[in-house]
């Protein structure tokens, strides 16, 4: 289960639709408790999809289209981290990363799939004609396949 407030959902919902017809991105940073992840912040990210990202992933999905890949550039990804774990008072970390997927279903691709990493929760939103709607969370089994997550709003 992930945990995060009415805020952060609202966030990853502008985010989404101020980027339409492109993919939005950001990380989800956070702990994790008994009860689940627990987000304290979700970070809006740019799409670094280009060229070059595309050569980082070899296959036939390197259409060098923002509309149906992201990336999130790793000095970016890095960088967060780092700050996250450095400021005592935080003591935070990467635990998900958020994406859109413009008139297409909240569902991970096959893309998605190949480069999730595990641990991390992944929330898709989806945006259909500029307007943010369903949103969902993924998390890789043993497997390495993707499984639904329970979302919990917290206050």
């Amino acid at each position: 289960m992930i945990r995060l407030s009415q805020e952060h959902l609202q966030t990853i919902r502008t985010h989404a639709e101020s980027t339409y017809p492109d993919e939005c991105c950001g990380i989800i940073l956070g702990y994790l408790a008994s009860e689940g992840k627990i987000v304290v912040e979700v970070m809006p990210t740019e799409n670094a999809w280009n060229t070059e990202a595309a050569a980082e992933f070899p296959g036939e999905h390197t259409a060098e289209s923002k509309r149906r890949q992201y990336a999130i550039a790793p000095e970016v990804m890095l960088k967060t981290q780092r700050e996250a774990r450095v400021s005592e008072a935080r003591s935070l970390n990467i635990i998900g990363i958020f994406h859109s997927h413009p008139d297409h279903p909240a569902i991970p691709s096959e893309c998605d799939r190949l480069y999730a990493w595990q641990g991390y929760s992944y929330i898709i939103v989806c945006v259909q004609n500029g307007k943010a709607g369903e949103l969902q969370s993924w998390s890789l089994d043993d497997t390495h396949q993707f499984q639904a997550e329970a979302i919990e709003n917290i206050i």
